[in-house]
């Protein structure tokens, strides 16, 4: 999946360059997108059961910088499937060269169970569409 995103005054530092945690706003804006695009969204509710995608690792390499007013290209691609789980890795662009790379872990869970959100199997529809990219 390719996303765009362009840096906006509050992505940057008093450097000017986009702040580090913003990385993961991006990686994250970017799933969900890609999970509009294929049918669902990052909170479904499906016959009244609330189901999310909480995270369980991410992480980004930050290689170079960008700067207010630059458009990002966000390439996101799945690197594993589980029964629950997706692993996503990103790859940052800007003009002609990669500016991140980042990798997310998150786990689709019923989150309005009683004792907390609880892991259960991708939906079908949504399993089939995401596979694993070289």
């Amino acid at each position: 999946y390719r996303a765009r995103r362009r840096v906006e005054f509050a992505d940057t530092d008093m450097g000017g360059i986009v702040h580090f945690s913003r990385f993961f706003v991006f990686m994250e804006t970017a799933e969900h997108q890609l999970l509009c695009e294929l049918g669902s969204e990052p909170m479904p509710r499906i016959e009244d059961r609330l189901y999310g995608w909480p995270r369980v690792s991410a992480e980004c390499e930050y290689l170079s910088p960008a700067r207010m007013g630059d458009e990002l290209e966000i390439l996101v691609r799945v690197a594993r499937k589980g029964r629950a789980s997706l692993t996503y890795e990103f790859l940052f662009n800007c003009r002609d060269r990669v500016i991140a790379r980042g990798r997310m872990t998150t786990v689709h869970c019923r989150m309005d169970t009683p004792n907390g959100p609880r892991s259960e199997p991708i939906p079908r529809q949504i399993s089939e569409l995401l596979r694993p990219t070289e």
